[in-house]
């Protein structure tokens, strides 16, 4: 995706407060916009995505945008929302990372019945597996022992802190 605006156009119609990650317009239009209006939409069909800003006609996720508005350019890659809350945009909470990284903060599938990403219990042989990216680290009678080589190989492969929360917290 090529991202056309800059940031001094930006800046000309919006602003942006690092503190609480909103944006909000400068600028009035016939789309039933007024000056201060919060900027954006949560995209999803339930409400559960990113906030989407259009500008000059082309949508933009709130955190690009933050990112541009702060630091002069848009990221390399991509934005983390370090907290995994797709809405918070305080600068605070966002990382340019590469796709890789940004895999490494996810949160736990809510699918997994350990309650540990990367641990699950193997039927045939009654054990606690640890398989991490597609790669065996080993099996435990004992679940915590499971989790704690879980959370020792994540943290040697460079994992962040938050990876493998659930999502309320």
């Amino acid at each position: 995706m090529i991202d056309i605006i800059t940031q001094e156009q930006l800046k000309e119609l919006l602003h942006y407060d690092p503190e609480t990650g909103v944006f909000k317009w400068k600028i009035a239009n016939s789309y039933r916009i007024k000056i201060g209006d919060v900027a954006g939409y949560i995209n999803g069909s339930n409400g559960s995505g990113y906030i989407i800003i259009t500008v000059f006609n082309k949508p933009y996720g709130a955190h690009r945008l933050a990112w541009l508005y702060t630091h002069g350019k848009f990221p390399e890659d991509q934005i983390d929302h370090i907290n995994k809350d797709k809405t918070d945009n305080r600068l605070v909470n966002l990382r340019a990372v590469s796709g890789k990284e940004n895999s490494r903060n996810q949160f736990i599938p809510t699918n997994n019945t350990s309650g540990h990403i990367g641990v699950s219990w193997h039927t045939k042989n009654k054990r606690w597996k640890v398989s991490i990216s597609k790669v065996y680290y080993g099996s435990f009678e004992c679940k915590s022992d499971a989790i704690a080589r879980a959370k020792e190989v994540y943290k040697e492969l460079g994992y962040h802190k938050n990876h493998g929360k659930r999502a309320n917290g």
